[in-house]
């Protein structure tokens, strides 16, 4: 059975899909000793099937704690027109829920705050799928993570929802609270060709 199974896999094998999963570097931001309001990608190309935003970063807020990362689309800044659905688990308990408040878009996940232990950052993984599909509301998948140093930390997995069907041409990043995004911080786009 064996030389079978052989001859029909090689017999086969020029028909395998090429890997259309490659992703393509889109733009890059970091923050320099100003800071910055927020992080723009403008005039975002259609030709890809999702995008994906990798990020690390700090917030200027006078907090020791964490802040909410969001991103809106297309200048839409109506809070109505998102939902995020969350869990949240930080070593000993875990919480989940759902949020649509004001100033809280699609969930880009969770940063460090100015007054937390110096020179830690909070990470991020943000998908945006089928971003040009014009007959369906967009969803957005984060996966993120803190680590406090010792004094606490979490990660977050958190689904968000914005409910428009145009194609997404602008993303824009911030910290929900009113902190900036301190020097270093960091966030690169890329385009997926496929899933």
């Amino acid at each position: 059975m064996s030389p079978i199974l052989g001859i029909w896999a090689s017999q086969n094998y020029s028909r395998v899909a090429p890997d259309t999963g490659a992703m393509f570097p889109l733009g890059m931001v970091q923050v320099g000793s100003g800071g910055a309001a927020n992080v723009t990608f403008s005039s975002i190309p259609s030709t890809y099937t999702h995008l994906q935003i990798r990020w690390i970063s700090r917030d200027s807020a006078a907090d020791t704690g964490v802040q909410n990362v969001v991103a809106s689309f297309n200048s839409d800044t109506t809070y109505t027109n998102y939902r995020t659905h969350y869990i949240t688990g930080d070593g000993s308990s875990a919480s989940a829920g759902d949020l649509q408040l004001s100033g809280l878009y699609a969930s880009a996940g969770l940063n460090v705050s100015n007054n937390a232990t110096a020179n830690i950052f909070g990470v991020g993984i943000i998908d945006i799928l089928d971003y040009k599909n014009t007959n369906k509301y967009k969803t957005v998948r984060t996966l993120t993570g803190i680590d406090l140093n010792g004094s606490g930390g979490q990660v977050r997995l958190a689904s968000s929802l914005w409910m428009n069907t145009a194609a997404i041409s602008n993303i824009v990043l911030n910290v929900r609270s009113s902190g900036n995004f301190t020097q270093y911080s960091q966030f690169a786009l890329y385009g997926i060709k496929g899933a």
